[in-house]
């Protein structure tokens, strides 16, 4: 009887030791989870509204969590101060110009405060340094504004419905584009006309093209003009002479011009013969009786070479 006594009493002091280290063992997993037993230094943060935050909630800084939430009490008159509980090892990385926010872990999880790290000319923080804490909206700005977004959602698929009714309706300049088959053709026959057009244009460089490059080919005329001084002087000397040229033909053409005007004056001897009609009817008469006078001049000579006072003196002449 004392041994089935004995046997009972160890398997009781057997569970009761296991029991013991699965307590343990459980307090320090709560313990390290909270930071309970880890190193830690305080930061005060003021809220205007911390949207449900409770105590023992998570703090993160860059996705990591480095701290939990120590203590919440009112601040002044509507304001909360919250206490955040941070590793030690953490406090290089948060600046005193790094800002604290409430947030949610997840759409619609617990509610945790996350750190924005600062700047890296900011002083690292010290123990019961005050940090500033972001605006953020709330859960019920956040709805309301998903219910803005909604109605102006519903606002633009109402429009698009309209728009669409009336294209396919075939109001509207697209309307009529999609239904009338005789506007898609003139677009149809615009986009050809402007392909022909930018082939036109392509052919119209590419000949561009080989007209400058034969421009700079080296036994070209451009080339010359250009490169060698001598022919460049040449050609200064032809346009020198063709200016001088074009001035005594100038000159010449005003004296033509002149003497144009002289034709036509009637007190000139010119002016007389070319305007007066008497004098013309004059000179006629004097030109008759010049040729007139002429022939008789030339049948007393005729008959003077045969006289027989003369005749001994031509015949002489004649023979030398």
């Amino acid at each position: 009887m004392s041994e089935v006594s004995t046997r009972k009493r160890v398997a009781v002091g057997v569970f009761i030791a296991i029991g013991l280290v699965i307590l343990v063992a459980t307090v320090f997993a709560i313990g390290n989870q909270h930071k309970t037993f880890s190193k830690v230094f305080h930061l005060h943060v003021i809220f205007d509204d911390v949207q449900g935050l409770q105590k023992g909630n998570n703090v993160w800084l860059s996705g990591m969590k480095v701290g939990t939430v120590g203590r919440i009490d009112f601040y002044g008159r509507s304001q909360v101060e919250v206490v955040l509980n941070i590793e030690n090892s953490i406090r290089p990385h948060i600046r005193k110009d790094s800002r604290a926010r409430v947030s949610t872990d997840g759409l619609v999880g617990n509610k945790i405060v996350m750190i924005e790290g600062g700047s890296d000319g900011a002083a690292a923080v010290v123990n019961n340094d005050r940090i500033e804490a972001s605006a953020t909206a709330s859960t019920q700005q956040l709805f309301a504004t998903l219910q803005a977004s909604n109605n102006n959602l519903l606002a633009i698929t109402d429009n698009l419905k309209a728009v669409s009714r009336k294209i396919s309706e075939g109001q509207g300049t697209l309307g009529q584009l999609i239904n009338d088959p005789a506007i898609a053709d003139r677009l149809r026959t615009s986009i050809d006309n402007l392909r022909t057009a930018s082939a036109g244009s392509e052919k119209m460089m590419a000949d561009l093209q080989d007209f400058s490059s034969r421009l700079r080919r080296s036994d070209g005329l451009v080339n010359e003009l250009i490169t060698d001084t001598t022919v460049f002087n040449r050609l200064k000397t032809a346009v020198g002479q063709l200016n001088q040229a074009a001035g005594e033909a100038t000159q010449f053409t005003t004296a033509l011009r002149t003497a144009g005007k002289g034709l036509n004056n009637k007190t000139s001897p010119v002016g007389v013969l070319l305007n007066d009609e008497d004098a013309a009817a004059d000179l006629q008469r004097t030109l008759k009786n010049l040729r007139v006078s002429s022939k008789e001049l030339s049948d007393d000579l005729e008959a003077v070479q045969h006289n027989f006072l003369l005749r001994g003196f031509f015949r002489k002449k004649n023979k030398e």
